[in-house]
């Protein structure tokens, strides 16, 4: 039997359009047996710990996305490392990171495409969601995007740091970097649909055993079921064609990354 693991999706928030029980439903029915609820912001963080308790194979991420950081920065002191002021957002949050099947911080990182939030901005609350996840010995969900020198600077003045940079498009220089810092690659259905030549051959050189599938739910669906609400039986779809253009069968690409996503985040 195949079996997959989602290691990104958003089914818990409140907006997501399609009821759960039958979304964990169908990817149990197509293979992928396991998910990771991941969250941007406070609220949706806590949501996915409640996901999680209610779930048996459902675990939390955690996270601040880089487009929120100018609403929680005001809760950090000067020093990046240091606690945020009692009874803040982000006191709250640290508290979640001690919650039964919490198993990773993320998505967290730095998005310099949009600019939602100013770097500055940025730069600080990645600082302090690196700072929790050292504190825990968590993994974390790195979004980066168009901001790879900073995120690599920011990176090396934390040791031991493991993760994975989510839905991965950069292009192979920036992928071997990746790799040299010992991140893994998550990869969803953009690949089903890219046009770029680049983001197709940096897909076939993604070592297996630094692979992770993904869906981003409700975000990202892949080719052939563009226009309709993504879903984590999704992750399916984009391990076929990761298969198809690597030249492994569907069984090595299950195999190789279901390992990987027990292994980061320790989850059985």
């Amino acid at each position: 039997m195949i079996e997959l693991v989602d290691t990104h999706c958003h089914i818990q928030f409140a907006d997501y359009k399609l009821d759960p029980d039958e979304v964990i439903k169908a990817a149990k029915a197509d293979g992928v047996t396991r998910l990771l609820c991941v969250g941007c912001r406070l609220e949706d963080s806590e949501a996915a710990v409640a996901f999680a308790a209610k779930y048996d194979n459902i675990w939390a991420s955690i996270g601040l996305h880089p487009h929120e950081a100018k609403h929680y920065v005001g809760d950090i002191s000067s020093s990046p490392s240091a606690a945020p002021k009692h009874n803040a957002p982000l006191e709250k949050f640290i508290q979640l990171a001690s919650k039964p099947k919490v198993v990773a911080i993320g998505e967290c990182g730095l998005d310099y495409y949009y600019n939602h939030s100013s770097k500055t901005d940025q730069q600080q609350l990645l600082r302090f969601q690196l700072s929790v996840a050292q504190e825990h010995d968590l993994p974390l969900i790195f979004h980066v995007r168009e901001a790879f020198d900073d995120f690599f600077a920011i990176l090396s003045d934390f040791e031991g740091v493991r993760g994975v940079v989510h839905s991965f498009t950069a292009d192979s220089s920036i992928l071997d970097k990746c790799l040299q810092k010992g991140l893994y690659i998550g990869l969803n259905g953009i690949m089903t649909f890219t046009k770029d030549a680049k983001q197709l051959a940096m897909a076939k050189q993604v070592p297996l055993e630094r692979l992770l599938l993904e869906t981003d739910a409700p975000f990202l669906t892949p080719v052939p079921f563009r226009g309709t609400i993504c879903q984590p039986k999704h992750a399916r779809v984009t391990a076929e064609f990761l298969a198809d253009i690597r030249g492994e069968t569907l069984a090595e690409i299950a195999t190789a990354t279901t390992q990987n996503a027990k292994q980061l985040f320790s989850i059985k």
